[in-house]
């Protein structure tokens, strides 16, 4: 049976033309600290991936900083909250510290967030309304009381909605706080452009942008101080210690690269596909809904609930059959609890219960989307049948 990925959101799979290069890279076995030529010549492809990056999103090369993926560089920012004066050279930590973020952040912020507030750092949750946005006007009413660091998410792993960061930003440094955005399920999906956003910090995940897993970068703004999380080395400007995962870096700069070269003909070419596929199955299947923003998200998200049955039966259902979806996060779909993304725009529990995630990427085909539209209208009405709550 073909198989149809419909999960691009949790991962996205490997670019061929990245995989060529690491592959082409596999005998670059140097320590890119040594100073003799094998370990140079690393340096120099590390460095090149680091320039690829910058223009990805209007960067400066030296504001690039190669981590392990976003929620480590959610992390770095998060966490460095706590430095007081002393070996980084700041005193971020005025009092005992206080965080603004969203209440549909990704985990990665969230329980960073929860366990940071055992140390008696305050965080504060902008809410959003039932689209699933939070506003630069209610951020604002929060920064009331002064703030360290806000953090919002650029574009919502689950929703697609997009968030207006550029005021948010703006809003932040009016009252002197420091602003910083994931901006994982934004890379490669809508551009970038960090000094149009004004953001002092921005996390993007490799793995989320057809490279592989287990590299991600963390853009600093020049001027903006951090404290290390990861201490050892001098490795990248002493802001991340280790050795640095060379393959990793290399794929991520060529698929920036890629990125940067197709986002002209790949992203309006995602969106018809999604689109269609939404408006086949509002037309197809009756009680339907879409949850978040129809205007303000990504172009290759939807997140769609049914009335009267179950999104993990849906899932299964569509998998019996080759399709791959999500009914939410990856990182919480061990979890039988309602998605803290759905429930934070005031859904119903039977409406956050039944919705599934569809998340399409490049490789995603029309004849893919003429199949869905087919397969799910049955497999809808199957369950339904067997619902005791149906209408």
């Amino acid at each position: 049976m073909k198989r149809i990925y419909f999960d691009n959101n949790a991962t996205t799979p490997l670019d061929k033309e990245v995989k060529e290069a690491i592959i082409g890279a596999l005998d670059l076995y140097g320590n890119p600290s040594s100073h003799h030529e094998l370990g140079q010549e690393v340096r120099r492809k590390i460095e090149e991936a680091r320039e690829n990056v910058a223009k990805f999103i209007n960067a400066d090369k030296e504001e690039i900083i190669f981590t392990s993926g976003g929620s480590e560089s959610n992390n770095i920012v998060l966490k460095s909250i706590i430095c007081k004066t002393g070996a980084c050279g700041i005193n971020r930590n005025k009092g005992n510290g206080r965080i603004i973020t969203s209440a549909v952040e990704h985990p990665s912020v969230i329980e960073t967030c929860k366990a940071l507030e055992c140390g008696k750092i305050q965080t504060d949750y902008l809410p959003v309304d039932e689209n699933g946005l939070a506003s630069a006007s209610s951020l604002r009413r929060l920064l009331k009381k002064p703030a360290d660091i806000v953090s919002i998410m650029y574009a919502n792993n689950e929703t697609g909605v997009v968030m207006p960061i550029k005021e948010m930003a703006e809003a932040a440094h009016e009252q002197g706080a420091l602003f910083h955005t994931d901006a994982v399920q934004a890379a490669g999906k809508i551009p970038i452009d960090v000094k149009d956003l004004g953001v002092d910090f921005l996390s993007i995940s490799g793995h989320k942008m057809y490279a592989p897993k287990g590299i991600g970068i963390l853009y600093i703004k020049k001027g903006v101080k951090i404290c290390p999380l990861i201490s050892g080395g001098h490795q990248e400007t002493g802001m991340r210690a280790g050795t640095e995962n060379t393959l990793g870096i290399i794929a991520i700069g060529k698929a920036a690269l890629i990125s940067m070269r197709d986002a002209a003909s790949e992203l309006p070419r995602i969106k018809l596909m999604r689109d269609r596929l939404e408006k086949n199955i509002l037309e197809r299947i009756p009680y339907s809904y879409v949850n978040g923003d129809r205007e303000k998200r990504v172009p290759n998200t939807l997140n769609i609930s049914f009335d009267m049955i179950e999104g993990e039966s849906i899932l299964y259902m569509l998998d019996h059959v080759g399709i791959e979806v999500s009914t939410g996060s990856a990182c919480s779909s061990g979890s039988l609890e309602p998605s803290p993304v759905l429930q934070a725009m005031g859904l119903s529990v039977e409406r956050m219960h039944s919705s599934i995630r569809i998340s399409l990427g490049k490789e995603n085909t029309d004849e893919e989307i003429d199949y869905a539209s087919e397969e799910l209208p049955k497999i809808i009405t199957k369950l339904r049948n067997m619902s005791p709550f149906k209408k």
